[in-house]
């Protein structure tokens, strides 16, 4: 028995009908979360939901962050990326240093999150975590901030943020991670609609 394919209800998708490309396939690896080695004294949890534009929760985004250490430096070592000699597969973290970079998909209720450092301030900025998002649907990758919040200096810092200052205080507030308690931080992502992440370009 033949399918009939001249009516486009009766067309079985293929991939080049589906929206990709689908990123959780590979790019996640084991440990992405982990930036920040066990017990390290400035470790902190950064962890929140990806939502589209109705405020359903995406199962399969992959959300990269780097940030600098305590003192605001960007860090230059190696340690995200170690490889199998036998296999060629990923081992993951080695545990030890603190690389600045890590990367992990949100779980089926579109919950993700991260152990990474405090950041540190740099320059005039506040301190932050730079963020980058890919989701389907979106061809193009997204870029935004999480500030992070560190008592009365950093809420200064906060109000004379070059990027922050330019904002509406209601979108400013999709910048800012919410305090949690214990080093943990909230920091939702929505990339439409009602509360809409700010979203940054560069050019």
């Amino acid at each position: 028995m033949t399918q009939a394919t001249d009516a486009a209800e009766g067309v079985l998708p293929t991939p080049s009908h589906t929206v990709g490309p689908f990123y959780g396939y590979a790019l996640p690896f084991p440990g992405g979360g982990d930036i920040a080695p066990v017990g390290h004294p400035d470790a902190i949890t950064v962890q929140g939901y990806v939502r589209d534009g109705a405020g359903a929760p995406l199962p399969d985004a992959v959300v990269e962050l780097w940030g600098p250490d305590r003192d605001g430096t960007l860090p230059r070592v190696d340690g995200s990326m170690r490889r199998d000699p036998a296999t060629g597969g990923h081992l993951g973290r080695n545990g030890v240093e603190f690389t600045g970079w890590g990367r992990v998909q949100t779980d089926a209720n579109g919950h993700w999150y991260a152990r990474t450092v405090r950041p540190g301030t740099r320059g005039r900025n506040a301190p932050y975590l730079s963020v980058c998002v890919f989701a389907r649907g979106l061809l193009v990758h997204l870029f935004t901030r999480v500030y992070v919040p560190d008592g009365a200096a950093t809420a200064h810092a906060l109000a004379s943020d070059p990027l922050l200052a330019r904002l509406d205080p209601a979108r400013r507030d999709t910048l800012v991670a919410r305090e949690q308690g214990d080093g943990t931080y909230r920091f939702d992502i929505r990339l439409q609609g009602e509360g809409e992440t700010v979203f940054l370009e560069f050019t």
